[in-house]
């Protein structure tokens, strides 16, 4: 009876018993970022660089040297826009961005969108992400901008021409 027990025991040990029935198998790691083309340049068309404009603002987006496409497609040279709005820290590399207020993900491949912004300074930046929503490597992004965004009134009084009362 103790010879069986000890078998048993050492059996349990040798083809990994209950124990090792429980540990969860290993996740692979993601895949390496994916490499962009050195010539990649992604830029913001509207608004341009210190525009004063109302909300909602209209923010097209440009891209030179590779494609857009839906977010989880694979496509070589391709991804698709992520614009930052009034992020201070720089994007991480090799992390997928986050989903939020300030980092709005573009995964049907859009090139334009239109932003309610409450008056006052802002800032603007795209990031072009891969398949998992990573920047490429180098990263491809564009400038950051500023923008103001005020109201109607203040906007048509900017833009209005002075005259010159004659006494």
């Amino acid at each position: 009876m103790r010879i069986r027990a000890a078998v048993s025991a050492g059996l349990l040990v040798i083809l990994g018993g209950p124990a090792s029935a429980q540990t969860a198998p290993e996740k692979a790691p993601p895949p390496p970022p994916v490499a962009a083309p050195p010539d990649a340049a992604l830029y913001i068309i509207a608004p341009k660089p210190g525009a004063r404009v109302t909300s909602p603002v209209t923010v097209q987006f440009g891209l030179r040297n590779m494609g857009v496409t839906q977010a989880g497609s694979s496509a070589k040279n391709a991804g698709h826009h992520h614009l930052l709005v009034d992020v201070k820290e720089p994007v991480a590399g090799g992390e997928p961005l986050p989903a939020d207020k300030n980092h709005l993900h573009f995964g049907g491949g859009q090139t334009e969108t239109r932003l309610d912004l409450p008056n006052g300074p802002h800032t603007l930046q795209l990031v072009l992400g891969d398949a998992l929503h990573r920047p490429f490597v180098p990263s491809v992004q564009s400038q950051k901008i500023q923008i103001t965004v005020v109201s109607a009134q203040a906007l048509r009084k900017k833009r209005r021409p002075l005259r010159h009362r004659r006494a």
